[in-house]
């Protein structure tokens, strides 16, 4: 691996895995998945205190990186087809449903300093990502370059998503920018090792909250009255889901997908005549350039788009029979399908990238923190605005209820509005990696 930094050799084929049948490879997965997600919500002491440590999402992530690490499963497209449907039909959808429950009254409800601290949270990442490549192309220029589908740039798009959206926008970056397997391999372990070291620290954090509160003046009744109210939103739309409920719940994700897949196949081949059409002679036309005669980009923007404008309608309501529930757990089977393609011995092998991510992750924290002293916001605020961008809906949640159980669904909300505006700053800010990096074009 060590060549991706220094010549970029053709990556070689990957080994045939022990199991090559996907039906038998997605069951593992779903029985690892639920495994993970029973033993974390067991009132078992041995496990809690195992959880304490280890977060989920982790072994979300870790466990499935085992079995491809010995052999047993392959992520790689050549054995296994259970990342592209992961990617094309469950992440397009997971997208609408995590998005069709947004109520942008309730998130300005939620007060300035929840929304100052997301949004800087968010330009945090967005800034963060090119200035970090400007600073290892003066330190070490071979670090942040490379060419083709393995170049560094591309592979840092895909962190970009998982960092301002979630898992769902990470694997939409890697279509979108066209980014190589092995380069992506690397990026997800630094994804999952930088961001869980963060999470970290916010969970240390949340047990010191009031201390910490009180020596930066925050008020934190506003907290209060949040907690309240949007628990009492959700108990007012919660019910019991009956068949035809989820049904509904199902047409609307894929109905939607199916939509956004129609649009695509109609958008971009007209994009790409038209970049053919007028390209200047001495470079490729601006619309190749910003990646829109990606197919999977226009499914992405247009699936986002979709839940964001259902999210008008009634159709928010299915949030209450489960709408998310089902977002998340198709979530799930594709954080599982990435677990599949980490390289857990890729840190040791390239520092340099993990530093890369470090000094990221850096710049995230040192801006929120500098806002945050600056308007006086309470922990929370950070933390949570912080996670619903750095971590998205499966981990924004949980370090919000690390403040308080019954501010979970806060973390849910900020993470709802992480997934609406991932799409558009992860592709924002490949662009900036893309102008900044050493020998991209």
């Amino acid at each position: 691996m060590l060549a991706l930094l220094l010549d970029f050799r053709p990556q070689e084929a990957a080994p045939e895995p022990l199991i090559t049948n996907d039906a038998v490879v997605l069951g593992i997965l779903l029985v690892i998945l639920a495994l993970v997600f029973r033993t974390s919500a067991s009132s078992n002491p041995a496990w809690r205190r195992f959880y304490g440590v280890v977060p989920a999402l982790l072994l979300c992530y870790f466990l499935p990186s085992l079995l491809s690490t010995a052999g047993i499963v392959s992520g790689d497209a050549q054995w296994s087809g259970l990342y592209f449907v992961a990617s094309r039909f469950l992440l397009p959808t997971s997208l609408v449903l995590l998005t069709l429950s947004i109520d942008f009254k309730a998130v300005l409800r939620l007060g300035p300093k929840a929304l100052i601290m997301f949004l800087t949270g968010t330009a945090g990442i967005v800034l963060g990502g090119p200035l970090a490549i400007l600073v290892f192309r003066a330190v070490n220029p071979e670090i942040v370059g490379g060419e083709g589908a393995d170049a560094v740039w591309r592979g840092l798009t895909t962190v970009a998503g998982s960092w301002v959206g979630g898992g769902a926008n990470q694997a939409a970056m890697k279509e979108v920018f066209h980014v190589g397997d092995e380069v992506f391999s690397v990026m997800v372990t630094v994804d999952v090792i930088v961001a869980n070291i963060w999470m970290a620290v916010l969970l240390y954090g949340a047990g010191r909250s009031a201390a910490i509160d009180e020596r930066l003046g925050a008020d934190d009744s506003a907290i209060v009255s949040l907690r309240d109210r949007v628990a009492a939103y959700h108990a007012s739309i919660a019910r019991i889901p009956a068949l035809s409920d989820t049904i509904t719940v199902l047409a609307a994700g894929f109905g939607v997908t199916a939509l956004s897949h129609l649009g695509a196949d109609w958008i971009t081949p007209w994009l790409a005549e038209h970049a053919a059409a007028h390209k200047p002679p001495d470079g490729p036309h601006w619309i190749d350039q910003l990646s829109l005669t990606s197919s999977f980009l226009w499914v992405v923007v247009l699936a986002t788009t979709g839940g964001l404008l259902l999210s008008a309608t009634r159709a928010r309501r299915l949030e209450g029979v489960g709408a998310s529930r089902l977002g998340s757990a198709m979530l799930y089977v594709l954080v599982a399908t990435i677990g599949m393609k980490m390289d857990l011995l890729a840190i040791r092998e390239n520092p340099g990238i993990f530093a890369v991510g470090l000094l990221w992750i850096g710049f995230h924290a040192a801006l929120l923190i500098v806002v945050a002293v600056l308007i006086k916001a309470p922990l929370f605020f950070l933390a949570v605005g912080s996670q619903a961008n750095v971590g998205g809906a499966a981990s924004a949640p949980i370090v919000a209820s690390a403040f308080h159980p019954a501010l979970a669904p806060v973390g849910v909300l900020l993470a709802v509005l992480g997934y609406a505006l991932g799409t558009y700053a992860a592709i924002a800010c490949g662009w900036c990696m893309q102008a900044v990096a050493p020998g991209a074009g």
